[in-house]
């Protein structure tokens, strides 16, 4: 019976993900990715060991289906988009990969903003740059490590790294290619605006762009030795993370907004059109003639993360001695605090925000009488005002009739249930586990004639969505948060430049 595998790498796991004809989950294998943290801002991870990992993950994924690898008959991965994996000349790796997460190029960033690059480049590009753009990294390196640029050769994204090392062949697709490089309007790269980055010299680096859902390579002799995958075995060119997981839910078309609650806060519509506006990226959508507009900050769920690892440490272990989950625990607290009234607000910018790359986070209205649990609820909600954010800029521009709602955090139903209240609007969680995995597998599929691209929606919904209804007299308790929580932010801009100096202050 025939199989399809997809991958899904994020910024700490890699996944290999199997789905039968019909589009039905049969196994998941998951390794965890070291990071690399060389230098405060700095973000990396082994280039070598991240593809090691991912064949490990494939191999055990090929097991616990209990189907011989014969019966995969595509693969596509994907992978966090934007960061940075360069390969020299001779297409080896050219020092370790960069994640997203990475912001040494922070501060030539704003030096870029204070020269009033921002328009033209959100013009030309449909974007402007941020600390973890392609076009900022690159351009850091120019500056800060001549000999490493002097050597670039060929310039991916993560998920072209791995289906590099499954293929030997060097490229990328639609989506990926657009998150620096490419006019808005021809949807193909453009010399003017690596000039306007100062990176002409570059432009025979950039790789070759393949439909997210067309075969770029098979299988090697040497890849499937390490994942018991069969040589030859067909690989789709896949796509970035954030469009697969739209993809993988059903979400990736017009008048929908895909939310993704991560590490990142992704939020995206696709239009027929391309509307440019410094609030997000327009860029490739998996077909040509769509865009695909996400309004995006690092300020999701990490946050949630962040609080378990830090204030619930003994809660884990006792959860992970009992074999349950650390979430399923702390569940009948959050909710009683979700009923209750609080003053706390938590502004969710441990690692950035929307709004300056000098930001950070901050619990406000906190007192004596309040207990974990209270600030636990302050930061799901915060998480869910940074969405609204972005949900209300996109608002601005595009229609929006429906939300659909994915990552880790949604299958909390008090956490949907926030989604719906403070967006006013009703949330579609689909039972898709995997969904970026899923959307890379779509893509596979596709590519061998087994799915067709435009079945997503119906094969995500193949358990009918859990739908969360907005409930009239939250919204209105949320929409007063909100306000108070942006006024908050305005009036914090103006001090974290020099919050943060006084950790540099501590440096020194």
């Amino acid at each position: 019976m025939p199989s399809v595998l997809g991958i899904d790498n994020g910024l700490t796991v890699t996944k290999a993900v199997l789905f039968d004809q019909d589009g039905r989950q049969l196994s998941v294998a998951r390794r965890r990715v070291p990071q690399l943290m060389p230098r405060p801002r700095q973000v990396e991870r082994d280039m070598a060991g991240l593809w090691q990992a991912t064949a490990e993950a494939i191999r055990e994924a090929i097991t616990l289906s209990g189907r011989p690898a014969s019966d995969i008959v595509a693969v596509a991965a994907t992978a966090h988009g934007d960061g940075l994996y360069l390969l020299d000349r001779e297409k080896r790796p050219l020092g370790p990969g960069i994640l997203s997460l990475d912001s040494r190029a922070g501060n030539l960033v704003d030096r870029w903003q204070a020269e009033g690059m921002f328009g033209d480049l959100c013009r030309l590009s449909g974007q402007t740059p941020h600390a973890s753009a392609p076009s900022a990294i690159l351009a850091w390196i120019k500056e800060n490590d001549p000999e490493r640029f002097a050597r670039i050769g060929h310039i991916l994204a993560c998920k072209d790294w791995l289906r590099f090392c499954l293929t030997g062949v060097v490229g990328t697709d639609r989506t990926e290619a657009s998150t620096s490089f490419t006019d808005v309007h021809t949807q193909n790269y453009s010399a003017e605006i690596l000039a306007a980055y100062g990176l002409e010299k570059l432009i025979d680096a950039l790789p070759g762009i393949f439909h997210s859902a067309e075969i770029a390579g098979t299988v090697t002799e040497e890849a499937a030795s390490l994942t018991g995958l069969v040589a030859g075995t067909p690989v789709a060119a896949g796509l970035h993370d954030v469009t697969a997981s739209a993809l993988g839910i059903g979400g990736h078309d017009r008048d929908v907004a895909a939310i993704v609650a991560g590490t990142y806060s992704i939020n995206e519509v696709v239009s027929s059109v391309p509307k440019t506006d410094e609030r997000w990226f327009c860029r490739n959508a998996i077909e040509p003639g769509l865009w695909n507009n996400m309004s995006i900050s690092p300020a999701s769920a990490a946050n949630y993360d962040w609080f378990l690892d830090t204030l619930c440490q003994a809660d884990q272990k006792l959860a992970a001695d009992a074999g349950q989950s650390i979430h399923g625990i702390l569940a009948a607290d959050i909710d009683a605090a979700l009923e209750r009234r609080s003053t706390i607000l938590f502004h969710p910018y441990l690692f950035g925000s929307p709004h300056s790359n000098q930001s950070s986070a901050s619990f406000i209205g906190l007192h004596g009488w309040h207990d974990r649990a209270d600030m636990l609820k302050a930061v799901l909600e915060g998480i869910v005002f940074n969405h609204r954010h972005h949900v209300e800029a996109l608002r601005d521009g595009f229609s929006i009739r429906e939300v659909r709602l994915t990552g880790g955090a949604s299958r909390n139903p008090a956490f949907a249930q926030l989604f719906a209240d403070a967006l006013n609007a009703p949330v579609s969680v689909t039972g898709v586990d995997e969904a970026a995995a899923f959307g890379a597998a779509l893509c596979a599929g596709s590519a061998v004639g087994l799915f067709r691209l435009d079945q997503a929606r119906q094969l995500a919904d193949q358990t009918p969505p859990r739908v969360f209804k907005p409930d009239s007299q939250r919204v209105a308790v949320l929409d007063d948060r909100f306000a108070t929580f942006n006024r908050i932010v305005d009036a914090l801009k103006p001090a974290w430049p020099h919050i943060e100096q006084l950790g540099h202050q501590d440096e020194a």
